[in-house]
């Protein structure tokens, strides 16, 4: 009778019917069999063999290995690590700059704590850098047959060395880069140039304040040394500035020879055009005064002085538009820094001609030179050293213009090669500027006659000129330089077709501008007179002092005329110089007629004053013409929440700050006296005061764009 088979011995048996109840032990081996070398110890790890199923929790341990995993001796167990932890709290702020900061390195040795038993000294990890550079890589068949070494390997062998972790390599200096780190970079050394170049001017008009006064003579100098600039910008000037660097950047993009030619042509043109404008205006000399100023040209020897210092003074066109087109050329290369620093060396000539001047006859307020007085030698003095401080301007651009590779080779073929295209464009541009000129005209006029008949020193047009001029050095030093930065990349996106770029891109300017512009606005209302008082005491307390009252008057305008220059640089991207034109108009005739209104309702006395208010009146019609005119072109989005936002919180931060200012500033003018000493301790005082209450409220109003300037800048600082 033959014996049951082993394998069904029990089943259906008393014991266990249903055979559900694994043998103990291991399977039954042959004594006779040798043993096989690859099977022999397969089972030896095997913890199921000796696991007693029925001693095991089927709800909470049905997943749980004993074996492999065994519970620790009583009286060594360890609290287990976190395996995720919040990371220490640094000592400074993450920089704002970098907005991925790079984790420090693990310590030395095994420092991982993973789950599941797993040992870290064999675990191996991959990241995302691992399968993208071993995706074209093929991976090693996988070996069927590798549980049947891991006992050996454990029993027989010693454990696999654990690979040394790769030492960490610190983290690269942070590189600045971004479009925005760019345009940081680019906008400070642009700005540090201007800051330069302003503050030198403002030294420049100190100097020609003192030397000539603020009265008739200081007002035929004025007045002559204005004439290069309007018929510059009339003539072709608006047209660089604005038209050209969209057009040198695209010949760039799109010509083989990467716009070398294009900028030869440019050049050439602009250089044989400006000579005959310049022979055309010194000829016209005597002309242009009176169109300037019937005041002036109504008197024999005003009108004398003021027609030679013009002719010295108009060759000058011809090096401002040398070197605007060389600084257009380097902007479109990305070098931004010369355009802004070559004019330091020209006022730095202007100021030793004119320092020379008052060591030789003394100021305007020791030697009482006027109009009739002024020897010839002294008029021939100053026009030569105004000629060489422009031509040593133009001049300092050729070795950047070298380093950047461009080399001038003088090109007559303008025709078919696109500079029509450019001229038509400019065709409105041109326009533009006359209209804004024209509105320069009239206050000219209106000024100085306004001062010729007051009878006081600082009502007339150099007054006016010289409190513009520090009213617009904010605007220059920060807007300009920002807008600079920005336009060739506006030009670009408007290229691309893509308004949400230009959009975001003058949003930006806008708001970052903002941010200095408008407490700066506020400062020069409360702060006027003693900043006038101290930088022109040389010329007359009372001049002075006139001074500051205009300056107060322009204070405020001062906001809508950056945001007007901002959102005019939209429609120059798309080549639109047809609307500026349009918008420049109203600008100009609304100053023109709130100046004339000024002059006949006021007294002569205050009516330059109210000329200065015109002006910021005229800027701010402008803007919302503008504003609207651009978030139409962009399909109906300029941004303008956000944008007004900014502006609203800056202002509402600002108003306590210039009332707590002023009032800290007159209290010391009126305990000190009106003296130039005087007069810095309130600017100090009352500059402190602002700086202080505006940075508090601001604050308090969470304005993003002052807190990210306010971490930039402490990120710089290592603070």
């Amino acid at each position: 009778m033959n014996a049951p088979y082993d394998g069904d011995r029990g089943q259906g048996a008393a014991g266990d019917p249903a055979g559900q109840v694994p043998p103990s032990g291991r399977p039954a081996q042959d004594p006779y069999a040798a043993p096989d070398p690859y099977v022999q110890d397969a089972y030896q790890q095997d913890p199921y063999w000796a696991h007693d199923v029925t001693a095991q929790d089927p709800v909470n341990e049905a997943l749980y290995d004993r074996a492999s995993h065994p519970p620790p001796p009583p009286g060594t167990f360890q609290e287990t690590t976190q395996l995720y932890q919040q990371p220490p709290v640094q000592q400074y702020a993450p920089d704002p700059r970098i907005w991925a900061q790079t984790p420090p390195p693990e310590p030395a040795g095994v420092s991982r704590h993973l789950p599941y038993g797993d040992d870290p000294r064999t675990t191996q990890f991959t990241g995302v850098d691992e399968l993208v550079s071993q995706a074209g890589a093929e991976a090693p068949p996988p070996d069927a047959f590798a549980h049947l070494y891991r006992d050996q390997q454990v029993a027989g062998r010693s454990p696999v060395a654990a690979e040394p972790e790769p030492v960490p390599v610190p983290a690269p200096p942070a590189k600045s880069g971004g479009r925005a780190s760019g345009l940081l970079k680019s906008s400070a050394l642009m700005a540090a140039g201007t800051l330069v170049s302003r503050l030198t001017g403002f030294v420049r008009s100190l100097v020609i304040t003192a030397a000539l006064g603020a009265a008739l003579l200081g007002d035929s100098y004025t007045v002559a040394a204005t004439l290069p600039t309007m018929i510059y910008i009339l003539t072709v000037g608006g047209g660089l500035n604005s038209v050209f660097v969209p057009q040198l950047v695209r010949s760039m993009k799109n010509d083989d020879d990467g716009g070398v030619a294009y900028a030869n042509r440019l050049l050439t043109l602009v250089v044989v055009a400006l000579g005959v404008i310049v022979a055309v205006a010194v000829f016209a000399a005597p002309l242009l005064i009176q169109l300037m100023s019937d005041t002036i040209s109504g008197n024999p020897a005003a009108n004398n002085v003021a027609v030679t210092f013009a002719r010295y003074c108009l060759p000058t066109i011809f090096f401002m538009g040398v070197h605007v087109v060389m600084g257009q050329i380097l902007n479109a290369r990305g070098k931004f820094g010369a355009m802004m620093w070559t004019p330091v060396l020209n006022n730095i000539v202007v100021i030793a001609t004119f320092g020379l001047f008052i060591w030789v006859y003394g100021t305007a307020d020791a030697s009482e030179m006027t109009v009739r007085t002024i020897p010839p030698d002294g008029v021939r003095l100053l026009g030569v050293g105004t000629l060489l401080g422009l031509t040593v301007q133009a001049l300092a651009m050729i070795p950047y213009l070298r380093e950047a590779g461009f080399r001038f080779r003088p090109r007559f073929d303008w025709k078919g090669h696109g500079l029509g295209k450019t001229v038509k464009l400019a065709k409105w541009t041109v326009l533009f500027v006359l209209a804004n000129q024209l509105g320069v005209v009239v206050v000219t006029q209106l000024a100085t006659a306004a001062g010729h008949a007051s009878g006081k020193d600082g009502t007339g047009i150099l007054a006016y000129s010289n409190a513009q001029l520090i009213w617009g050095m904010p605007q220059a030093i920060i807007t300009v330089s920002v807008m600079a930065a920005l336009l060739p990349r506006i030009s670009r996106a408007a290229q691309d077709d893509d308004p949400g770029a230009v959009r975001d891109d003058i949003s930006q300017g806008l708001r970052n501008s903002a941010v200095a512009i408008v407490p700066i606005a506020f400062a020069f209302l409360a702060l006027g007179v003693p900043m006038a008082t101290l930088l022109f005491s040389s010329s007359g307390l009372e001049a002075a002092r006139s001074m500051g009252f205009i300056l107060m008057a322009f204070g405020l305008g001062l906001i809508p005329y950056s945001v007007q220059y901002v959102v005019l640089r939209g429609f120059y991207a798309y080549e639109d110089t047809r609307t500026p034109f349009y918008n420049t108009v109203i600008v100009a005739a609304v100053n023109a007629g709130a100046s004339a209104l000024c002059y006949v309702v006021l007294p002569a006395q205050w009516a330059v004053v109210g000329m200065a208010a015109s002006y910021g009146l005229a800027y701010a019609v402008g803007v919302g013409i503008a504003w609207r005119r651009l978030k139409k072109r962009l399909g109906g989005d300029l941004d303008g929440g956000r944008v007004m936002r900014t502006y609203a919180r800056l202002c509402l931060a600002s108003v306590p700050a210039a009332l707590v200012a002023g009032a800290a500033a007159y209290f010391l003018l009126q305990t000190l006296g009106s003296s130039a000493g005087a007069s810095l301790v309130a600017l100090v005082g009352g500059g402190i005061v602002l700086l202080a209450v505006f940075f508090v409220a601001a604050k308090k109003m969470r304005i993003e764009e002052l807190n990210s300037m306010v971490g930039m800048v402490r990120g710089r600082l290592g603070r």
